[in-house]
């Protein structure tokens, strides 16, 4: 029955699909992801099922030593206020160059404040669109390469309800405001503290 409901799918669902699990932590911190888990779940073969595991890796929502399956990260506190601060670092720097607001940024705002308990994909939607709304591409793709790992540490604070919806909309409505006002200075500053809330929170949470 899978096979047949899921014939043809390409690696970019099933890569899409098993993001969003893991962000949402219904595969949680520790799982192990195996190709013929995949393979069949979505009723594709196993070179399918790789190609789409290989691109979480990549980007580090999974994480594979030589000759062993593939899993999703457990994050220690060091690693979780590393990838904070060095998230801190580019998003600031890129906000402190924007020059009016990305249509897509403004979209996943709204999308945000109608989306209730579940709001992480927003949120990482936003801040994508932030980093690739400005002009230097080195920075972007700096970005590209931690948001696989801000991605687990957002899928965290929403699923261990640190942060609602409306405190993030919040947030980011402040930015808005500081880009619209070309307070570049003021905008980086109030990203810093929404990166900030968001660490300590789940910093504590974890050291709980």
């Amino acid at each position: 029955m899978a096979a047949k409901q899921h014939a043809g799918i390409l690696p970019e669902a099933i890569y899409e699909d098993l993001r969003s699990r893991i962000i949402a932590q219904e595969v949680p911190p520790g799982s192990t992801v195996t190709e013929s888990t995949v393979a069949a779940r979505f009723g594709v073969a196993r070179q399918t099922a790789k190609v789409a595991i290989a691109r979480l890796v990549t980007e580090g929502l999974l994480r594979r030593e030589t000759h062993k399956a593939a899993r999703v990260p457990e994050l220690a506190a060091a690693e979780i206020a590393d990838i904070y601060d060095s998230r801190a670092v580019v998003e600031c720097a890129a906000v402190a160059r924007i020059e009016g607001i990305p249509a897509a940024a403004l979209a996943a705002h709204r999308a945000l404040i109608e989306a209730g308990a579940d709001f992480a994909h927003q949120d990482i939607a936003f801040h994508r669109a932030l980093v690739a709304g400005q002009s230097s591409s080195r920075l972007a793709r700096m970005h590209a390469l931690i948001m696989g790992e801000v991605e687990l540490c957002i899928g965290q604070v929403q699923a261990a309800h640190l942060l609602s919806a409306e405190d993030v909309a919040e947030q980011h409505q402040g930015i808005l405001d500081a880009i619209l006002a070309g307070d570049s200075d003021r905008a980086a500053h109030l990203t810093a503290e929404h990166i900030a809330v968001s660490r300590d929170r789940l910093l504590a949470h974890v050291e709980s």
